[in-house]
């Protein structure tokens, strides 16, 4: 019988030690393997073309609603000193602050920089005690200043 060379079986247990010693091939089968992985864990799109998001998890028995920006009110607030509120615009941040009718030590500011939304124009009258100003709040801040306004006087302080 004539000599025959061995038979070897091609990436067998040598194909990994292979692999590593090519470092490129490596890195591209790997970022393959992790590019299929993604794609197909990935959102599909619905029937109408947009994307659905798959529930992941245990289902709860009502749904989680989305964070939401706060929402915010438009609040009236009748300031004490009318002079101030002819210096304000549309668009100025203010800080409202609350004076009692004691000494200086009792002011506490309701409201840090809120937007004022509107100022509307004066009426000259005297028993109004004060010009009105809109300022865009939320809606715990602004049952604050209301709740103030009948028992403080209002002042605005220009951030």
């Amino acid at each position: 019988m004539p000599h025959f060379a061995p038979v070897r079986v091609r990436g067998g247990r040598h194909g990994l030690y292979r692999l590593v010693r090519h470092r490129r091939r490596a890195l591209a089968v790997g970022l393959a393997v992790t590019a299929a992985a993604l794609v197909a864990a990935g959102p599909r799109p619905g029937a109408d073309g947009q994307q659905t998001q798959r529930a992941r998890g245990h289902p709860v028995a009502e749904p989680v609603g989305e964070r939401r920006a706060t929402r915010l009110v438009a609040a009236p607030v009748r300031i004490a000193d009318a002079a101030t509120v002819r210096l304000l615009r549309p668009g100025d941040r203010v800080d409202v602050v609350a004076t009692g009718d004691g000494g200086a030590g009792d002011a506490s500011v309701l409201a840090r920089g809120v937007r004022v939304t509107r100022v509307p124009e004066s009426v000259e009258d005297s028993a109004a005690g004060g010009a009105l100003v809109v300022v865009s709040v939320p809606r715990a801040t602004a049952h604050r200043l209301v709740g103030a306004a009948t028992t403080a006087r209002l002042a605005v302080t220009l951030c």
